[in-house]
């Protein structure tokens, strides 16, 4: 259960690391990055099983890229409210 956490924390890490760089080219630190990467992988989770999806395995190729697809609509949500 613990390594599980682990992994979860870890792919939220570089699944918002990865759509810092996607959506505006850069990173937003260490902390930004992991709440936005476990954010997304909440929201991508949910928004990846509405479309009939499921993600078995926290490490896995699948689960990051529903991750960073989350953090990704995250940030554009984000940035619409911010308005830049």
């Amino acid at each position: 259960m613990l390594l599980n956490w682990i992994i979860w924390i870890i792919l939220g890490i570089l699944a918002g690391f990865v759509a810092g760089k996607l959506f505006s080219g850069r990173g937003h630190g260490l902390i930004v990055n992991l709440i936005l990467g476990v954010a997304g992988s909440l929201l991508g989770g949910w928004l990846f099983s509405l479309l009939g999806g499921h993600v078995d395995n926290a490490f896995s190729l699948k689960a990051f890229l529903v991750a960073v697809g989350g953090a990704v609509v995250i940030l554009f949500i984000f940035r619409l409210l911010r308005g830049k």
